[in-house]
């Protein structure tokens, strides 16, 4: 688990903000849910035979000797509440989310075991329409962060999930036949889940993957018509996708529709971002049907992004845009009316004071570090005879003037840019 610094929550806090702003335009509505749930609601959901329950999760029994965890993602949590709260049926639903999400995992680059989670949740809503509109809303994403040229959208129809269970026998029986070259994993996967040996990243196994049966030749011409009809929406809004007829996610409620956006510019850990649709996950929770389909992102990842591939970290690194020096300590009291007057006229500003004396040529330094493009030096002298200051530009000039501080406000809202 890691600490998020001050120098490192800008860029956070830029994330956050443009994915409120883009799921806003879209009409999602924010809901909020507890990081602890019951752990049955996870075993019940994502599968028991998955890696996140069988080694990830982090379960324990609680003083009641009730067994709960920490949620490992969002969409079983989501659908719970929306569930006991009456939000699902006869309605249709479009929710957002974000907040800690916990796994045990092996922490490498982007990935912690207490990690940042974007999610969007959709429900009541049966056709293709709402698929396209999940890439679309991702995809409007990366054009406000700047990194659409980085990513690319991947999908997959896998089908119902009686579908699927003929494809996993299918494949059960082909891998029984390469025991030989399976390892532990896909061995104990095998008796259990045969679909989750394809979640294997072991390169020893990738041949034998590409002989393997393909769930495409098991699915129905209803799911192929409900997923033509998608790709379709994405044709004519002009998003570029490729079809991976091996992507299967690594959830057992996916249905239909399942999508990832992927990037090479992270190496191994290249999914920023997937989801697809749940219709059967709210009835086997104990809800009446309900249709469904969400995404999740991982916001480490996208952060590691946006820090190697735009400027935005260091735009965005910038504490102040006004820096008031105090060179004598007689001057705080001015300093901080003038402060307090600088916030109010210019509200989409920061003002920082200087405390602590020190030489203004120090004082300076800690202006420009700051990222401010104006400083206020207070010197006792010029205060008591005329009520102004120096007003000094922090540019490679170094201009100054001398301004009465009455007209500072004004000033500073014409000269800030």
């Amino acid at each position: 688990m890691n600490d998020i610094l001050p120098s490192e929550t800008p860029i956070w806090q830029h994330l956050e903000g443009c994915f409120a702003r883009v799921v806003k335009s879209f009409g999602y509505s924010e809901i909020r849910f507890p990081v602890v749930e019951q752990t049955q609601l996870f075993t019940r959901s994502i599968g028991e035979v998955t890696d996140i329950v069988e080694k990830e999760m982090y379960s324990f029994e609680d003083r009641n000797g009730d067994n709960l965890s920490l949620r490992p993602e969002g969409t079983a949590g989501c659908v719970r509440a929306a569930d006991q709260h009456g939000l699902l049926y006869n309605q249709q639903q479009r929710l957002w989310y974000q907040g800690a999400m916990f796994r045990h995992e092996r922490p490498q680059k982007g990935r912690y075991r207490q990690f940042q989670q974007f999610g969007v949740e959709t429900y009541g809503m049966a056709g293709p329409g709402i698929d396209a509109e999940l890439m679309q809303l991702s995809s409007a994403l990366w054009q406000e962060l700047g990194i659409s040229s980085h990513v690319r959208l991947e999908l997959n129809n896998i089908g119902d999930a009686e579908e699927r269970r003929k494809y996993a026998k299918a494949l059960g029986l082909f891998f029984a036949d390469h025991r030989d070259v399976l390892d532990s994993e896909a061995l104990r996967r095998l008796e259990t889940n045969p679909l989750r040996i394809l979640d294997s990243k072991n390169p020893d196994l990738q041949s034998i993957f590409d002989k393997a049966p393909l769930l495409a030749d098991f699915v129905s011409d209803k799911s192929k018509c409900h997923f033509d009809e998608l790709l379709s929406l994405l044709d004519a809004a002009e998003i570029d996708y490729v079809i991976n007829p091996k992507l299967v996610r690594g959830l057992d409620y996916y249905n239909s529709c399942v999508f990832e956006w992927v990037t090479d510019a992270l190496g191994a850990q290249g999914t920023v971002c997937g989801g697809g649709r749940y219709d059967g996950l709210v009835e086997q929770l104990g809800g009446k049907p309900t249709f469904a389909a969400g995404f999740a992102m991982g916001a480490e990842r996208l952060v590691l992004l946006l820090e190697g591939l735009t400027n935005v970290a260091d735009s965005l690194s910038k504490r102040a845009d006004v820096y008031i020096l105090v060179r004598d300590v007689d001057c705080i009291s001015a300093a901080q009316a003038l402060g307090k007057n600088l916030r109010f006229h210019l509200p989409n500003r920061s003002v920082v004071i200087h405390y602590g004396g020190g030489k203004v040529s120090s004082q300076l330094k800690g202006a420009v570090g700051a990222g401010a493009q104006f400083a206020c030096i207070f010197e006792s002298k010029q205060l008591k005879e005329s009520s102004s200051l120096r007003l000094r530009k922090l540019d490679d000039l170094g201009e100054s003037t001398d301004c009465a501080i009455v007209d500072v406000p004004d000033k500073l809202a014409k000269l800030l840019v």
